[in-house]
């Protein structure tokens, strides 16, 4: 048997808040002596162990009594339930810690700057360089005139939402021209970035069937590293939370990944990628 004193200094939970739990009926003593201390034995220290889980939920003491309570109360199962919580909790302060380093670097610092003509044209001309002659022959035969295809290329940085969403992933315009800048349009690393993306998406699927979410955690961990690489980003945290909200609208990019991969894939890799950052 242990003393109030022994459990506080255990758990780092207060003498007074142990003396609280037990006024309101959450953690009674497992005795008390003739003097009227309180003892507490393993069984106690047990359940201790599980309130402090959920407070560290910051579920309510209130709603932690209901739970424990309830005559259906699954210890295991509720083991289960709150790993999972803290670990979304844990993956969502990790991708603001990772967001907050970046801008203490520099390097996330938001700036919502429109892409300018000039800059628009660059990007267009930069594009049109790096792009093979038949994969430019077949874009222009597609539009009609090299003109009609410039527009096209350049429409997309009119476009609202499309700079939006390049400003979050990038953090501003300039990292956002330095990238697009940084392409070369290779079609050797191209291949090899897709050949890893294929094998990242096995795995999703591997750890689909087996119902493993730490492989599946893996396979976020290695997409975010391959999207890094393929569109030149100092963090994918923001592009792949866009890509789940694609998957999970099942618009064709969700139909043509589950097409190549396997029915479902789409929402599972969707679910493990907010799981993995806490969403």
């Amino acid at each position: 048997m242990k003393t109030v004193k022994d459990v506080s200094e255990i758990t780092g939970v207060s003498i007074r808040t142990l003396r609280y739990y037990d006024e309101i009926g959450l953690l009674k003593p497992t005795q008390l002596t003739e003097a009227g201390y309180r003892l507490y034995d393993n069984k106690a220290l047990e359940k201790l162990q599980e309130i402090m889980f959920f407070r560290e939920l910051e579920i309510p003491l209130i709603d932690i009594k209901k739970i424990m309570d309830d005559p259906d109360y699954d210890k295991e199962q509720a083991l289960f339930a709150q790993k999972s919580l803290l670990e979304q909790k844990r993956n969502r302060l990790n991708g603001i810690i990772e967001l907050i380093t970046d801008v203490m670097e520099g390097v996330n610092t938001m700036s919502f700057e429109a892409f300018s003509n000039e800059d628009v044209q660059k990007i267009v001309s930069h594009t049109l360089e790096c792009m093979s002659k038949e994969s430019l022959d077949e874009q222009v035969q597609k539009y009609g005139s090299m003109e009609r295809y410039k527009e096209f290329l350049a429409s997309g940085f009119t476009n609202e939402q499309t700079v939006a969403d390049l400003l979050r992933w990038y953090g501003s315009k300039e990292k956002a021209m330095e990238a697009v800048m940084q392409s070369t349009g290779n079609a050797e690393e191209i291949k090899q970035e897709q050949d890893e993306n294929f094998k990242i998406y096995k795995q999703f699927m591997t750890a689909k069937e087996a119902n493993d979410m730490d492989m599946a955690h893996s396979a976020v961990e290695m997409l975010a590293e391959n999207y890094k690489a393929m569109f030149v980003l100092d963090n994918a945290r923001n592009i792949l939370l866009d890509l789940a909200k694609e998957y999970l609208q099942s618009g064709k990019l969700a139909e043509a990944t589950d097409r190549q991969f396997g029915k479902g894939c789409s929402e599972y890799v969707a679910h493990a990628i907010q799981h993995y950052y806490g969403v």
